[in-house]
């Protein structure tokens, strides 16, 4: 086998498992009548764990370019869940915000994404997913040293 081919081929799997992941919330989401797709959770995931961050940071957050995060922005304001408001220091950033309705989604889906998440850790077993976790954090550790 060639050099690094194994280390490749763990770098594909990592994608493959992220897509395999993005079908099953994005199903979980749809069967469930939220209303959002998988972008848009990835987003409001994003601000619920911090507001008032720029559209910048949020890109950077979400692996999105500017592009198709203004275009998520704009649903996500066309459904009431979030807000722009400009940055005091800086005319030229917006920093978003979540709407009470953004605030309240999260408690309305909540329970259903951890479900996801329980069922695969059930499937998978915790002490698996423990060490699949510490191998992960290496990985990036040696990636973010290159």
């Amino acid at each position: 086998m060639r050099e690094g081919a194994e280390f490749r081929e763990l770098m594909l799997q990592i994608f493959r498992t992220r897509m395999a992941f993005r079908r099953s919330m994005q199903c979980t989401l749809k069967k469930n009548n939220a209303g959002i797709t998988f972008e848009m959770l990835q987003v409001l995931s994003s601000l619920w764990h911090e507001q008032g961050i720029s559209q910048q940071v949020l890109a950077e957050r979400t692996a999105k370019d500017k592009a198709c995060l203004t275009n998520l922005m704009n649903n996500l304001e066309k459904k009431g869940y979030v807000f722009r408001k400009e940055d005091p220091t800086d005319r030229r950033n917006k920093l978003v915000f979540l709407t009470p309705e953004g605030e309240e989604l999260r408690e309305q889906i909540r329970p259903v994404l951890d479900q996801v998440y329980v069922s695969a850790e059930h499937a998978i077993g915790t002490v698996r997913v423990e060490k699949m976790l510490a191998e992960l954090k290496e990985v990036h550790d040696v990636l973010e040293d290159l």
